[in-house]
């Protein structure tokens, strides 16, 4: 979900700049939310790839609807299995095909435990726009946000949250990632939510998070903590939870797809970084350095997705962090 909300800023850009160049985005459904209302220009078009189209099979019945279309070039803002299945089809067909380039070999140099490269690589923003530019589209990023905060109806999102009045500041917490590299532990993240509720009284703490264990965990604060709100649990979809984001003061998130669907409502976020850096190019849009919550180890970062098992075995590099540190961050913007 992260990979697909970055390119969200891309091809808003991209629309504007190009009015009169129709724009499909071909995603899994759950996307539809970022791409349906994004510009006039702009359609989205679902592929439910492990029912409809699965399979080498269902990725030539895929090709088959994708031709009809007529498209004029193909951008792979992917690079996958699958992605490239059907760049080779249309290679095969002579269409104008490009490709985005991971910078595999940089990424390497930046985990590799041996003469580490810790420098900035290139955004992913900017694998996404190259693969525009080379189909003779470039593009200059200019994204403002998915959401006009000030027209949001708030009355609405008030009742489903179940709350009479919206009592500010509003804070939104995802604790939760992919991967074990890139979860601050829960028992901190607690004493955050604990030290934050104590100094602030009257803020309003919103949990986001998804599965049944997570889920169990989010709904322990909100019972601990009367603060707190289990808001992933009273929303209905992804919609409304962008609507939420982008209603806060601020959020704090792992290297997650939460950093990024706060940052795609404009909401800063106060982001915490394990086994993953921000020199690898995933830092949300508009995101600030400064608001990076990390520790300098040697053996930082060894993975890019945070995926790899912890070298050392302590993951030291969530352990080190204090939770005043995050409090103290998240507090400038109180």
């Amino acid at each position: 979900m992260g990979d697909v909300a970055m390119l969200v800023p891309v091809v808003c850009s991209l629309a504007k700049q190009y009015p009169h160049v129709r724009i499909t985005v071909l995603s899994r459904p759950f996307a539809h939310c970022f791409f349906e209302n994004l510009a006039p220009n702009v359609h989205f078009m679902a592929a439910d790839l492990k029912k409809e189209y699965k399979g080498v099979k269902g990725l030539n019945t895929l090709y088959r609807r994708l031709i009809a279309k007529k498209f004029t070039a193909i951008a792979d803002c992917h690079d996958v299995l699958r992605t490239k299945y059907l760049r080779m089809r249309y290679n095969l067909s002579h269409y104008k095909v490009a490709h985005i380039n991971k910078h595999r070999t940089e990424k390497h140099r930046l985990t590799r435990t041996n003469n580490k490269q810790l420098k900035p690589l290139q955004s992913a923003f900017l694998n996404y726009a190259d693969v525009f530019k080379k189909l003779g589209y470039p593009i200059e990023l200019n994204f403002d946000g998915l959401i006009d905060r000030q027209h949001v109806n708030l009355d609405n999102l008030l009742s489903t949250l179940q709350i009479s009045q919206k009592q500010e500041p509003w804070i939104g917490i995802a604790p939760f990632a992919a991967h074990t590299g890139k979860i601050y532990p829960i028992e901190r993240m607690k004493q955050v939510i604990r030290i934050l509720t104590e100094k602030h009284p009257d803020i309003k703490v919103f949990l986001f998070g998804g599965g049944a264990k997570e889920m169990a965990v989010l709904k322990e604060w909100e019972q601990r903590y009367r603060q707190c709100c289990c808001a992933s649990e009273r929303l209905d979809g992804l919609q409304n939870e962008l609507l939420l984001m982008s209603q806060l003061n601020v959020m704090v998130s792992m290297d997650s797809a939460n950093m990024h669907l706060a940052s795609l409502v404009a909401t800063p976020v106060v982001s915490v970084w394990g086994a993953t850096h921000p020199f690898a190019g995933f830092l949300g849009w508009n995101q600030r350095m400064e608001d990076a919550v990390q520790t300098d180890l040697d053996c930082r970062p060894c993975s890019i997705y945070g995926s790899k098992k912890c070298q050392r075995g302590d993951y030291a590099c969530m352990n080190n962090i204090m939770p005043e540190t995050i409090v103290e961050k998240v507090e400038a913007y109180l």
